[in-house]
Formats: structure tokens, C-alpha cells, sequence
């Protein structure tokens, strides 16, 4: 049990599946308290077991739609045991309280009484990439809380949405027809980060247009053909990226060709084949060791990022106010650029 004065934390009820332990353990954590933070300590030990699975695309494509029915799949499977499903459903934070909308929680409301299934909406409060800011800390909680899959829907942004492959095991894009996705995802570089395409919304009369395309330009944009460290390229990072052994080995194996699948996630239509291919994918990481180099990928990714605030607070406790607010009237005359500016402040 982890007691402050604003929060308290039963991880050992959290392990043992109580929801109310667990919804107040992810509140903790998702406001980035001090006991939110040291359960996160103890959780750590407990995580890695899940396979994370992020669901991506434009808004309106039907991403929510498409998270209810793998949901009711993998939890009513053919011929096999019901897992343990998390959904964590980043939402648009409402411009007035920075809460999450919750449209995503209205949308599964028929899986919501499934005692198998836990759904938490998560405000994204202005953070860019299609997640929020503790989302990873929210799904480590989950994972050490015994779900089996980790389905992320992220909010939809568009072209910032490539963050989710930093985090996911296995990263699906759904695209819709008729709305220009196929040559948005192009530009974006979204199909870069797919494991596997979705075009949702099948029975619409341009769907076989929009299947297409996507086909074609998988050869032009050659996604899978990433190792785990270069999805975090374009990142400032604290240091460089260790590239193991064993990745360095993968780079010679077989690559994972995503699969260009169709849906009518309104109906269940194409479903099965979604989960089948998710399930091959994980089959895939393992057997290649690029579940391991994921994992790895992302923990240096988090790492980073607390190097970063850590250092920035740091900074921040020793810097004199008087001469930041100095050091930008001279940047306001035109007197100092802001790149000389930096170097001044931080060498004193």
C-alpha cells in the first residue's frame, strides 16, 4: 500500500484484479502525482508480459469501432481461452476542463459490462502524436495488472500520429475510402509504422480504389523495413540509441510485410482475419527477437525522456530569474538570437 497525502495505491489489490485498486492506481499515475510515480516503481517488475497493439488513422475512419469488435473477438475467440483485454483510449481534452471528451467509452458502452474488459479514456491535454503524455505509464500499469492485450486507440490527429509506434508492439493504421486517406498516410509517412492496414468501411463503393492504392505504395514507402531503435528517429535524444546484438542480427533476417486488410467493423465483417493477423505478427516479433528489441526501443525512449525533464528541472532550480527575463528583453531588442540566447544560459 502507498499512502500520501493526496493519493493512496493498494498494489497488491491492482495484481490481485480489483477494478476500484485499479482505476485509482491509473489516476494516480495519469495526473503524474508522487504516489502515482512510486507505484509505478513497484509495477515495473510486473510488466512486459502484455502485447501492446496501437490502432491509428484519421478521424473518422472508425478506429473506435474497429477496438470494439477486436475486443469482442479476442474475448469470444474461436476454438481457444477468452483473454484479458485493456483498451486505453486517448480522447481530445475538452478546451474548457482538459478532461477527456469520453466519446470513445459512449461508443463501447455494450463491452463495457464485460468483467473481462477494463476501458480507460485518457485526455490527450494538448500533447501531440496522437497519445498522451502518460499513456505509457497508464499501459504499464494495466500490463502488470494481468491484461493480456493492450489495444491503444489513438485520437486521431493525422499527421502526428506516428508516437504510437514508439510504444506498441504492433501498430495498426485503418484507413477509410473516399476520404483521400490512401495518399494522406503517403505523405504522413503513416505507412511507414503499419504492421497491418485496415481500410474500414468495405462496403463503400470505393473501397476496392482505396485497397489499391495502398497495396501499390507499400512498395514505394516499404514499411517493415524499420528496425525497433530507427522508429524513434527524428528524436532528440539525451544519448545515443544502443543497437543490441541481436538487432543487428534481425537486420539480415526475413522482413514483416503488413497485410492490407478489409473490414466492416459496424457488422464484425473481417474481424477474425485482424486478430489472425495480429497473432502472426507477435508470432513474427518473437521469433525474429524483435519483441525484446521493442521493448528495449521503448524503455530508452522513456528513459530519455525522464533524462530530459530531469535535467531541464534541474536547470531550472539553479537558473536566476532575473537573467532568463534579462537574457529575453535582449532577444525582444533583436539585440540576441535565441540560439545564442541558449548558449549564454547554459554557460553561465
Amino acid at each position: 500500500m502507498i499512502h500520501s497525502a493526496r493519493g493512496t495505491v493498494n498494489v497488491q489489490a491492482v495484481l490481485a484484479g480489483n477494478r476500484r485498486a485499479l482505476a485509482r492506481a491509473l489516476t494516480e499515475v495519469e495526473n503524474d502525482t508522487q504516489t502515482g510515480r512510486e507505484a509505478l516503481d513497484e509495477f515495473f517488475q510486473f510488466s512486459g508480459k502484455a502485447h501492446l497493439i496501437g490502432v491509428t488513422g484519421s478521424p473518422g475512419a472508425g478506429k473506435s469501432s474497429l477496438v470494439n469488435q477486436l475486443t469482442r473477438v479476442l474475448r469470444n475467440p474461436s476454438g481457444g481461452n477468452a483473454q484479458k483485454v485493456a483498451i486505453v483510449a486517448v480522447d481530445p481534452s475538452s478546451p474548457f476542463t482538459g478532461g477527456a471528451i469520453l466519446g470513445d467509452r459512449i461508443r463501447m458502452r455494450d463491452i463495457s459490462s464485460d468483467p473481462g474488459v477494463f476501458i480507460r479514456s485518457m485526455a490527450s491535454r494538448g500533447h501531440l502524436g496522437g497519445i498522451a503524455r502518460t499513456t505509457s505509464a497508464v499501459v504499464r500499469v494495466l500490463d502488470a495488472a494481468g491484461f493480456e492485450f493492450i489495444l491503444i486507440e489513438t485520437v486521431g490527429a493525422g499527421q502526428s500520429e506516428v508516437d504510437i509506434a514508439r510504444l506498441a508492439h504492433t501498430t495498426i493504421v485503418v484507413e477509410a475510402p473516399g476520404m483521400g486517406d490512401d495518399i494522406q498516410a503517403i505523405k504522413a509517412g503513416i505507412l511507414e509504422i503499419a504492421d497491418i492496414l485496415v481500410v474500414n468501411k468495405a462496403d463503400h463503393p470505393l473501397a476496392d480504389n482505396t485497397l489499391r492504392a495502398l497495396s501499390a505504395s507499400l512498395e514505394f514507402a516499404k514499411p517493415g523495413q524499420i528496425s525497433s531503435l530507427d522508429r524513434f528517429h527524428h528524436r532528440e535524444l539525451a544519448f545515443e540509441p544502443v543497437t543490441t546484438k541481436v538487432e543487428m542480427e534481425n537486420n539480415q533476417d526475413e522482413r514483416w510485410v503488413p497485410p492490407v486488410l478489409k473490414t466492416i467493423s459496424t457488422e464484425g465483417g473481417g474481424i477474425e482475419d485482424v486478430v489472425s493477423a495480429i497473432k502472426q505478427h507477435a508470432d513474427y516479433l518473437r521469433k525474429h527477437n524483435e519483441w525484446g528489441s521493442r521493448d528495449a526501443a521503448r524503455l530508452q525512449e522513456e528513459l530519455n525522456e525522464l533524462l530530459l525533464a530531469a535535467f531541464a528541472e534541474e536547470w531550472r532550480k539553479r537558473i536566476d530569474r532575473n537573467r532568463i527575463q534579462a537574457i529575453l528583453e535582449e532577444m525582444l531588442e533583436r539585440k540576441m538570437s535565441p540560439q545564442n540566447a541558449v548558449k549564454k544560459l547554459l554557460t553561465g
